[in-house]
């Protein structure tokens, strides 16, 4: 297995999971990163002029949205100009980027999601009427949030491992809610495989959604971004069992990662924008900028913080580079376990 120093570099901030390098991927990526350099190269120096719009591709209430809003609103204030977010779900994310791919390419219009939303398709979606590789730009990786793992209240389990013990003595598998095509369900099932059960997985439009209905007993297990699923499990909606942080997480120490018993499982929720294929290089470079000073302030870092999520400090290039290797890996775990969207 290999890692780029791009790749080792955030693994030293967060952990994650191997990357298995693809060749046919950094193609496709670099060529995409030509084409951007040689498309427009305008100033920066008037952006923003007008409205700026973040396309969030999920349904309000989730952790890109709670994202989006966070960084909206702080630059709004930085730019002068109205930052308007606006939820536009369907297609496992990508209706809503699909619209950013088609706006002008002139940074006004954003998608900001999990990155899984794009590294994920090439491989579990090859007829998606658009190519995220080709059609949008990487950046700025705004926040990581590790996934952790929740069941039901209805579930008769005390612990990760009484679960574990549970699910493989049940007549049929479990159920588990997750966004079709996103890193909660690919997740799930690295997690299911390594854990040595089945399960059921159900489709949802987001990860909001996902907790509602496991509050409600309607599903059984989620695994769902820290950030968006926490506050529930302190008001009694689910129980906690195990984080996916590379160790036990700083603010629920008594939780096991899902790494002590799947070795290097490491997965979370990485917020990130991408924009139009030829937005000039100074724009995506001063938007990144903008979103890094943000994510820097004291008073973000401490709402951050609360939402038991962290900063990614990269750069438009270190995300892009990051992308290609994720792809290469999420390709490989769909082909071993012949994932596909029906």
């Amino acid at each position: 297995m290999k890692k780029n120093s791009v790749f080792i570099n955030i693994t030293s901030k967060l952990g994650s999971m191997a990357v298995f390098g693809t060749s046919a991927l950094l193609v496709l990526f670099v060529l995409a990163a030509h084409t951007r350099s040689v498309a427009q190269t305008g100033s920066a120096t008037n952006f923003p002029d007008r409205q700026v719009r973040i396309m969030v591709p999920f349904p309000a209430g989730g952790a890109s949205d709670i994202v989006a809003r966070l960084f909206a609103k702080e630059l709004g204030e930085t730019w002068k100009q109205t930052v308007l977010v606006e939820n536009k779900p369907g297609a496992s994310g990508h209706l809503g980027a699909q619209y950013v791919a088609n706006a002008k390419p002139d940074g006004h219009t954003l998608v900001l999601a999990d990155m899984s939303t794009f590294t994920m398709s090439p491989a579990l979606m090859p007829g998606l009427s658009y190519n995220p590789g080709k059609e949008l730009t990487p950046v700025v990786i705004a926040t990581f949030s590790p996934h952790i793992f929740v069941v039901k209240n209805q579930m008769p389990v005390k612990n990760f491992d009484e679960f574990i013990a549970y699910a493989k003595a049940q007549k049929h598998p479990l159920s588990f809610g997750a966004t079709l095509g996103t890193s909660t369900h690919l997740a799930g099932v690295v997690m299911s495989k390594g854990l040595g059960f089945e399960m059921n997985f159900i489709g949802y439009k987001g990860g909001a959604q996902v907790v509602s209905d496991l509050a409600g007993g309607q599903i059984d297990t989620a695994l769902n971004s820290f950030l968006a699923t926490y506050g529930m499990v302190k008001a009694g909606n689910f129980k906690l069992l195990a984080v996916a942080s590379p160790k036990r997480f700083s603010q629920i120490p008594d939780t096991p990662a899902i790494s002590e018993k799947i070795p290097n499982f490491v997965t979370g929720s990485f917020q990130g924008m991408m924009t139009a294929t030829g937005t000039p290089p100074a724009i995506i470079e001063k938007i990144n900028a903008e979103v890094q000073r943000i994510a820097a302030t004291p008073e973000v870092q401490k709402r951050l913080t609360e939402l038991g999520s962290d900063a990614v400090p990269l750069s438009p290039k270190e995300v892009q580079q990051w992308m290609i290797d994720q792809t290469a890996f999420w390709g490989k775990v769909i082909k071993e376990n012949n994932i596909k969207l029906q």
